[in-house]
């Protein structure tokens, strides 16, 4: 194989990496922009994606139905969401403490009911063939996007669409940008955090079925790998923008599929530097952002506001 082609299907199996494994950081990070935007952190991501893969996998193993796999990992990501909403919301109660502490209970939830499930297979997502166009193996292999990825892209643009040109979205980001101005126009600050966090819970749920029922499409206890931490990094990246949320998702997956990809044409030194690639990313992120001339831009105010 001459070196162009051997650059080329590593370039295509990035490219179909990072729909891959960018799909569960989309919907995560779609769901905490929305939690974000209301202002809040939900540092218990992590454990809302766990939990809701799990739960997932069981709807799926369960009742035979994929589709009924996703709708419950969704509702069990609201759920566990919306506690943390509900906790956080009691006086002297921190979010960010809130959410360590959710994070716990759900990665040990998911643990503790999940062992059953280790080891059967449960009916996945479908793969949308793209690439059946292509007489290459590579390109048809690397098109095979799962059937919830153009879902999230849609998403992502309606809620762009939303957030800036509908009633709640406007209430939304004003509840973010100054809870004093949202209660003196009578709206429901509490409630609209708790309702924000709850459909980002149930959004990042949707990442959550992505992981077990279609990459890597089953069950165990450390099937997140950290995603959900690393989302939160990603909507700061994204400077809480659903669209841009979409393109740093991309740019999350192909980092994260370099080092399968190099192995599959063969190099397989370094394997697991490469796999390092999205968390030296996320650290590269956290320290640029960290500046003073970067870590305002584009964040609702009430972020930075002692609760």
């Amino acid at each position: 194989m001459s070196t162009s082609n051997l650059w080329l299907d590593v370039l295509v199996a990035v490219l179909g990496g990072a729909i891959r494994v960018g799909t569960p950081f989309l919907f995560v990070s779609l769901g905490e922009c929305i939690t974000e935007k209301a202002g809040r952190i939900n540092l218990g991501l992590e454990g809302v994606l766990v939990f809701s893969a799990m739960a997932g996998f069981a709807g799926s193993y369960l009742t035979g139905h994929w589709w009924m796999g996703v709708l419950m990992a969704g509702c069990s990501g609201a759920l566990i969401a919306m506690l943390h909403g509900l906790v956080s919301s009691l006086p002297r109660v921190n979010d960010i403490a809130a959410g360590i502490a959710i994070m716990m209970l759900g990665a040990g939830l998911a643990f503790y009911l999940g062992k059953p499930l280790i080891q059967p297979q449960a009916q996945q997502i479908p793969a949308l063939a793209l690439g059946s166009w292509s007489s290459s193996p590579q390109v048809a292999a690397a098109l095979n996007i799962n059937a919830l990825f153009p879902i999230g892209v849609v998403l992502a643009l309606v809620l762009a669409w939303a957030l800036k040109n509908t009633g709640w979205g406007l209430k939304l980001r004003m509840v973010g940008d100054s809870a004093d101005a949202a209660r003196a126009l009578g709206t429901s600050v509490t409630g609209v955090r708790v309702a924000a966090t709850t459909a980002g819970g149930f959004i990042a749920g949707l990442g959550g079925a992505s992981l077990s029922l279609h990459y890597p499409g089953s069950w165990n206890e450390g099937l997140s790998s950290g995603q959900g931490l690393i989302a939160v990094a990603l909507v700061i990246f994204a400077r809480w923008h659903p669209v841009r949320c979409l393109w740093a998702a991309l740019l999350f997956g192909g980092a994260g599929a370099l080092g399968p990809a190099l192995q599959s044409v063969g190099i397989g030194g370094y394997y697991h530097l490469f796999n390092a690639v999205p968390y030296v990313l996320t650290l590269a992120i956290l320290v640029w952002t960290c500046s003073p001339r970067q870590s305002l831009r584009g964040a609702p105010a009430e972020l930075g506001v002692a609760r």
